[in-house]
């Protein structure tokens, strides 16, 4: 039968997926430097391996004729996303994807390498060939897809969004930000003159940071029988469903950073160790997409581990694990100055929930360019300090390596990815909103240590859902309406302003 050929061939290629996510996350946590032109070439070799394999044409007549056969509702919903991967994936030819890889693996690799010292310079030949890579991907994609090609390729990350419905709600949540920054700001100088922020007990060893994060993951629900944490110089979260590797960044100055970035990937880290495992070889077993991604991540670390209740249940973890002087006579609202600081700043990762969408935004207005070939990429930094000016009224003009280079995205060719990050917080604003009706006492569970109740909603609403509905179909069957911004904007009135 065609259905059985096509589950066969899932488990061959997930089997490829899973020794390509390790060898990316090898490369990116240990991997000496001198191993990196054979790592390039081993993972352009696998990418094109794991391409033929499944882009072959007689795959075509196997799902056509899988539609003949006598198939179960949840069957003909693997089909139906097989096809749209298939599709999706036929637009590349292998030729091109082992080019891509090749590009993408060296580029990033340059691209730490020459990071921390800011040289555009050296960088800008690598990212002209890794944006007009880019290019051709878009346009290749477009033409099959029949999509504009930015939509092509956020259809890669996000299957169903399209730049026509994020654009006006970006330019509505760009135009609520300008005018918000500047207020919250303000209540918090007040609150701030009232009642002074106290400075950390430092230092904070990284062997305590690490055991906090570890009990907190823990105690949220990750399972360290089906993952781990280590150390990378991104934080982020990899690996495969039942594998899930995640990384952190640690500074001994404070504690914090670290933390929130640990419960963000294990927002991640949940989301895959939650989908159903069944279908873990079929792409309707996968995570949705990285709109639907960000929203876990983020729904764990603003809704939950921001919140004011959460903190009454963890300031007695953090003294178990730092030491009964880490936060000394500090009561909830001397942690809450800290968790719920804000301000401008130059880095995307280091960005508070209130100014990170203007960064994101940024991006995606970039990128746009990029893509469609308004702007080249030698002009990056300079359009990339202008609209850092008019939207948080800093420069990067002498700065790139706190400007265009700071982030891994686009050295790796990832383009049409930057969304998904505001996109995937306005949708956990939402998906809070929903829960909250459910349950009007889920912050008392809270305050109890008690994750269950959200687990829980989270399983049946996003997780057991995987990949069988487009990302505004999860959101709408989750929450029982289209996304909207307001949720988000009303969340953060409430946290930055009441």
């Amino acid at each position: 039968m065609s259905f059985t050929k096509l589950d066969d061939l899932g488990r061959k290629l997930e089997a490829l997926e899973h020794a390509q996510s390790m060898l990316g996350v090898d490369e990116a946590v240990q991997m000496p430097s001198g191993g990196g032109d054979k790592r390039a070439e081993a993972m352009s070799m696998l990418a094109g391996m794991y391409h033929e394999m499944a882009a072959v044409p007689y795959i075509a007549e196997w799902i056509a004729d899988a539609r003949k056969e006598p198939l179960s509702d949840k069957q003909k919903t693997a089909l139906n996303e097989f096809e749209r991967n298939y599709i999706n994936r036929t637009c590349l030819s292998s030729d091109f994807v082992r080019r891509q890889v090749s590009a993408r693996v060296r580029s990033e690799q340059l691209w730490r390498e020459l990071r921390s010292s800011g040289n555009w310079k050296d960088f800008l030949p690598a990212f002209e060939g890794i944006v007009n890579l880019a290019r051709e991907e878009a346009q290749l994609r477009a033409e099959v897809l029949k999509l504009s090609p930015y939509d092509a390729l956020i259809e890669q990350f996000d299957p169903g969004s399209r730049a026509a419905d994020i654009t006006p709600v970006f330019t509505e949540l760009k135009t609520f930000l300008k005018k918000f920054i500047p207020e919250a700001l303000a209540a918090q100088n007040e609150r701030r003159a009232k009642h002074p922020a106290r400075p950390f007990n430092a230092p904070f060893p990284i062997e305590k940071q690490k055991a906090l994060g570890e009990a907190m993951m823990k105690a949220i629900g990750f399972d360290f029988t089906h993952g781990r944490l280590d150390v990378s110089h991104h934080p982020f979260c990899g690996g495969v469903p039942s594998d899930v590797r995640m990384t952190t960044r640690y500074t001994t100055s404070e504690f914090l950073s670290s933390l929130m970035g640990i419960l963000h990937e294990t927002g991640h880290g949940l989301y895959e160790q939650g989908l159903p495992k069944e279908w873990a070889h079929w792409p309707m077993g996968k995570a949705r997409g990285m709109a639907a991604h960000e929203s876990q991540s983020l729904f764990v670390e603003k809704q939950l581990a921001r919140n004011p209740a959460f903190w009454e249940w963890a300031m007695p973890v953090v003294r178990e694990y730092l030491g009964a002087g880490a936060i000394a006579g500090w009561d909830l609202d001397d942690i809450l100055a800290h968790v719920h600081r804000i301000g401008r700043g130059l880095i995307r990762v280091d960005a508070d929930e209130a100014t990170y969408p203007l960064h994101v935004i940024l991006r995606y207005e970039i990128e746009q360019q990029l893509i469609g070939g308004k702007l080249g990429a030698k002009d990056v930094p300079e359009i990339w300090d202008a609209k850092m000016r008019e939207y948080l009224h800093l420069s990067t003009i002498d700065n790139p390596k706190d400007g265009p280079m700071q982030d891994v995205h686009w050295p790796s060719g990832a383009f049409g990815y930057f969304p998904s990050y505001t996109l995937g917080a306005m949708m956990a604003a939402q998906q809070w909103a929903a829960v909250e009706r459910e349950n009007p006492k889920v912050s008392d569970d809270i305050r109890k240590g008690n994750f269950s109740g959200v687990n829980d909603w989270r399983r049946k609403n996003i997780w057991s859902k995987a990949s069988t509905l487009s990302t505004p179909e999860l959101m709408h069957a989750a929450t029982g309406e289209a996304l909207q911004a307001k949720y988000f904007t009303e969340h953060l009135e409430k946290r930055y302003l009441a």
